[in-house]
């Protein structure tokens, strides 16, 4: 009974039935997935490697990303203040219409913040000097204070009145509170920042973003709320015209990008697959078998990264349709074989391709499987993805083709013309004439130059910033927004760090000058520092000694020279007698300041050694030599604390170089073990020729990679992997045919060009990592196609 069982099942029938089983329940797992919140990922950085940070490092990177995320900026251009200020009011009461507006914080140049601060501030005025105050103070040049109050007094513009002369006679405070803005070219008027430009006012408008800019949904309601209210804004303001800048309009234009590739080179793969099977077959049963085991494939694939991750990467998505060059080789196989031998029903080809697809399968999974071991995100979906596709495509194979695959095949010149290919190698690198000599002396001339000309050409590059190329028209408005900002901020940044409060606000006074003579040496456009805000006691106090020195000395003198009543002189003293020791602490500017200002300062943070260490953030902008910064803050002597430059950027680009370098080091041991694994069931000869097409194709890719032009990354180093993969699959078919490689030079043929389809349209595309990626395999799988038949002429001489 149970023998009966095993038999029913193992049947063509119950071989389907039982595929059809396993299918039902990928699409059910599938569905469940979706339901509880798996999702499409369309951030480029989610893709990239985490990198490992002490604890105060990663949360000064989660403060600036947080800070940076989903934040859009619009330059409101009008000819005139009026106009642009209307205009820029209209926007922001458009942007914050409703609870449901996708924007939040929505502001220009409007702080009341800044007004209480005021108040505070000036109760500590006492301890408060710009530089090139205590500097006067310092040299005995007090009299140019009295000169520039004399001068503010009698100004139309100046901020001197009764109430601040007789608590601030010398007017220092007001110039306390504008060195807290230092950027000279922005103001504010009713509450809008403001920038002149050529052609006419510029007022500033922020947003951020309610959800992640990289959410399809959250961008198509953010960009359509910003459509629309713009659009409004024309119909009032028909001469008004905007600048757009944020990573909203950069994740826009990558997620239609990568639908359009999705789309284009789905579409072209399939339908160039669909002729190719039609024109090697002229039937429809093995196209309808090719594309069951493709969608079969898909399905497997999908599910499996669901499950395993969550989410689905965008971009795993257009490497995935790759699979659709790869997956679709076993059905290949099975028909050219049975066209081959015409009287073998579906089982016995299956038992005659069965060892080399079993092969193929897990030399080919084994290296989508060594791209997964990589630090990246993206590439472990990629790597699941297209195992899981590989997995289901053979799965297929097996329990359906049994059932489907009996019909009866009839010659085609498809047959004849991959063949030829083969008679022609026959032709010349066997019993060799003397043409047949030259001719083979030339190609190995030929090839001897390409991989030194090539080989001795190839960089390598690994930053990350080429991983992602917007469109010309957003880098060019977004720069132009910059210009209007003074350079705004980049992700690079500046740490300071100490074991206590006050050692970090002094460390962040000290670095002030520092960033100062980098900005005066042209190396950097601004910087943002809590030193302005925060000054540390020891500075407070040496500003009140300043202070309570000049009073003391001189303040007759002022008093007379200013025309103020004698009056304010016992009230002054009294009043600088009490602010003694009275400091300005970051509690109390934290309590006032906004948001922004809040983002900077990390107070205490517990590190891993059980102690604590103080950390604040300086934001730097309009960076031109990262290097030059990064010497400065490496020669200086930092007595109470630590000075870091932070650059995210270039450490996962370093960490794609160690990446790099540790692929290219596998692919050797990889070759290495093939070969030994290999020489136990073919021979050591046969064995060094399975693996030698492989390597010789790596070699040649590398080599036309470096004549063209394009700098070896880790994308390239990934796709040399399933060179590798592919190359031994091409091989390993050959050395399994002994006798005859009619069929296999038919499935070969075809599988190269399926795959060539599905990776040259790759290396077409505009994200710069599919690129690398496609032309990369472009040329490997070329080389495989190239050189695997050359290990028929060895099995011919082993067999």
């Amino acid at each position: 009974m149970l023998r009966l069982s095993l038999n029913a099942v193992l049947s063509p029938i119950g071989r389907f039935a039982l595929w059809g089983v396993l299918l039902l329940a990928m699409i059910v797992t599938g569905f469940v997935q979706w339901q509880q919140g798996a999702h499409i990922q369309t951030d480029i950085l989610a893709m990239l490697p985490h990198l490992q940070q002490d604890k105060l490092t990663e949360k000064a990177l989660n403060k600036v990303e947080q800070q940076l995320a989903n934040q859009v900026y619009i330059a409101v251009i009008a000819p005139n203040e009026t106009q642009a200020i209307g205009a820029a009011k209209q926007l922001m009461t458009s942007l914050n219409q409703s609870n449901q507006s996708p924007f939040t914080a929505v502001r220009s140049g409007a702080d009341d913040n800044l007004q209480h601060l005021a108040k505070v501030y000036f109760e500590h005025r006492f301890g408060l000097l710009t530089p090139e105050q205590a500097q006067a103070i310092e040299t005995d040049n007090w009299r140019q204070l009295l000169t520039a109050a004399q001068s503010q007094l009698y100004s139309a513009f100046g901020f001197a009145n009764s109430q601040l002369l007789s608590n601030d006679p010398l007017l220092m405070f007001p110039a306390n509170l504008l060195a807290l803005s230092p950027n000279n070219a922005l103001r504010s008027q009713q509450g809008i920042l403001l920038t002149d430009t050529a052609d006419g006012v510029a007022a500033i408008v922020m947003a951020k973003g309610r959800d992640s800019t990289f959410s399809p949904n959250a961008q198509q309601q953010q960009i359509q709320a910003l459509e629309s209210a713009l659009s409004h804004i024309n119909q009032q303001y028909s001469q008004v015209s905007f600048l757009k800048a944020g990573a909203l309009f950069h994740a826009i234009a990558a997620t239609e990008s990568a639908k359009q590739e999705i789309s284009r080179i789905g579409l072209i793969s399939m339908l160039g697959i669909i002729l190719l099977v039609w024109l090697a077959f002229r039937s429809v049963m093995p196209l309808f078998a090719a594309l069951l085991t493709l969608t079969s494939g898909v399905v497997f694939a999908l599910v499996a990264t669901l499950s395993l991750f969550g989410e689905l990467h965008l971009l795993t998505l257009v490497f995935g349709t790759s699979l659709i060059g790869v997956a679709i080789d076993y059905s290949f196989h099975f028909y050219c074989e049975k066209q081959a031998h015409p009287n073998d029903n579906a089982s016995d080809t299956l038992r005659r391709i069965f060892p080399a697809l079993t092969l193929a399968l897990a030399t080919s999974a084994s290296a989508f499987i060594a791209i997964g071991f990589t630090p990246f995100p993206g590439m472990q979906q990629v790597a699941v993805f297209c195992a899981a596709g590989l997995i289901g495509a053979y799965l297929t194979l097996l329990l359906v083709f049994p059932l489907l695959g009996n019909h009866a095949l009839k010659p085609t010149p498809g047959l004849t013309l991959a063949q030829g290919y083969l008679t022609l190698l026959k032709r010349i690198f066997t019993a060799p004439q003397w043409w047949q000599k030259i001719t083979i002396a030339a190609l190995l001339l030929c090839l001897t130059a390409i991989l030194f000309f090539g080989l001795s050409k190839a960089e390598s590059n690994d930053d990350i910033r080429q991983l992602q190329q917007s469109p010309a028209a957003i880098t060019t408005e977004e720069n132009k927004l910059r210009q209007l900002l003074s350079g705004g901020t980049d992700n690079q940044f500046i740490l300071v760090s100490s074991n206590n409060e006050q050692g970090l606000l002094q460390t962040l006074e000290q670095l002030t000058p520092v960033l100062n003579q980098a900005i005066g040496d042209g190396e950097l456009d601004q910087a943002i520092s809590l030193s302005r805000f925060m000054p540390s006691i020891a500075s407070q106090r040496h500003n009140y000694e300043l202070q309570q020195q000049l009073y003391q000395q001189h303040l007759h003198e002022i008093i007379s020279n200013m025309g103020l009543d004698d009056n304010i002189n016992t009230s002054l003293l009294r009043q600088l007698d009490q602010a003694k020791s009275k400091y300005l602490t970051p509690k109390e500017v934290l309590a006032l300041a906004n948001d922004d200002l809040r983002a900077l300062w990390l107070g205490a943070v517990a590190t891993t050694d059980q102690t604590q260490q103080y950390g604040a953030i300086v934001l730097l902008g309009g960076i031109h030599s990262l290097a030059s910064i990064e010497q400065r803050l490496t020669r200086h002597d930092w007595s109470l604390g630590q000075v870091q430059l932070i650059d995210k950027v270039g450490d996962i680009s370093a960490l794609m170089g160690q990446y790099r370098q540790l692929t290219l080091q596998l692919l050797v041991w990889v070759f290495a073990l093939a070969c030994l694994l290999f020489s136990i069931k073919y021979g050591i000869k046969l064995a060094l020729a399975i693996v030698s097409v492989p390597a010789l194709s790596v070699l040649l890719t590398l080599a036309c990679l470096g004549l063209v032009g394009s700098s070896i990354s880790l994308f390239h180093a990934l796709a040399l992997i399933l060179v590798l993969g592919i190359g031994i699959d091409y091989s390993l078919f050959f050395a399994e045919a002994k006798h005859t490689s009619r069929g296999v030079m038919m499935a070969i043929f075809m599988s190269a060009c399926s795959t060539l389809l599905a990776f040259g349209l790759l290396a077409l595309s505009q994200t710069h990592a599919i690129h690398f990626f496609g032309l990369t395999l472009l040329f490997g799988i070329s080389f495989s196609f190239l050189l695997a038949p050359f290990i028929s002429f060895i099995t011919r001489k082993t067999v």
